[in-house]
């Protein structure tokens, strides 16, 4: 991986907002430029010894234009950044990160829709994506984001995607729960199953994927199957 500039930055609100979910506010240190979609990595210490210490990669959630660099992340058990999140991180922990990395940003060069498809904390950067084109880039093309979990307890930042639908009516956000609990508009089933219908309404599209690997795999498959090209059918997995 090519050489990229450190940072230390500093937490300023670690919020758990959905069950196993933590939402992260740090403070954006001078000079950090980054694209939306784009990720750091974190020099995350063990609890029981501050010299031994990981790089753990997480997608920036917040647009560039936002103050603080948002991230959203699911604790795993016994893993390393869960239980450092858990058991040492607080408002006022300072961190090293490194970045930013990646090239899982938009194409804005084509005027076809957006279709963002995400499951779980595999939203983070669709949100800087999303909120970057709506609010900075002044995009007016036709969005639609799937997002998918497994209960509606674990939804989050719902109100912000109910807003934007409300402040731009190019924005159609579309949450699937697998226990068959129905989103706001009164749909349901799981993005493998709403994307056909999705797409029969705007069939040319640019799509950009991020969640759990199977589901990522599955949700490309599902895309090509519909005739979406390769070329314009852009992923990214978390483990």
């Amino acid at each position: 991986m090519e050489s990229h500039r450190s940072f230390t930055t500093i937490c300023l609100r670690k919020t758990l907002i959905a069950p196993s979910v933590y939402e992260l506010r740090f403070e954006k240190p001078a000079g950090f430029l980054f694209k939306p979609g784009q990720f750091v990595l974190f020099d995350v210490p063990l609890p029981e010894d501050a010299n031994d210490v990981q790089p753990r990669a997480y997608s920036i959630a917040s647009a560039p234009s936002e103050p603080d660099l948002l991230f959203v992340i699911k604790l795993v058990p016994n893993g390393r950044a869960s239980r450092w999140i858990e058991k040492t991180l607080n408002r006022g922990t300072s961190i090293r990160i490194q970045g930013p990395f990646g090239a899982f940003t938009l194409d804005t060069e084509t005027p076809e829709p957006y279709f963002f498809l995400a499951t779980g904390t595999g939203i983070a950067p669709l949100r800087s994506q999303i909120l970057w084109a709506l609010k900075e880039y002044g995009d007016t093309r036709s969005m639609h984001l799937l997002f998918g979990v497994l209960k509606r307890e674990d939804l989050f930042w719902e109100d912000e995607w109910k807003r934007l639908e409300q402040e731009h009516p190019n924005f159609h956000a579309h949450v699937s729960f697998l226990s068959g609990d129905r989103d706001w508009h009164g749909e349901g089933g799981s993005l493998q199953e709403r994307l056909p219908r999705i797409v029969q309404v705007v069939p040319s599209s640019r799509v950009y994927i991020c969640g759990a690997p199977v589901t990522v795999t599955e949700l490309k498959e599902e895309c090509l199957i519909l005739g979406i090209p390769k070329v314009d059918i852009h992923s990214e997995s978390y483990v």
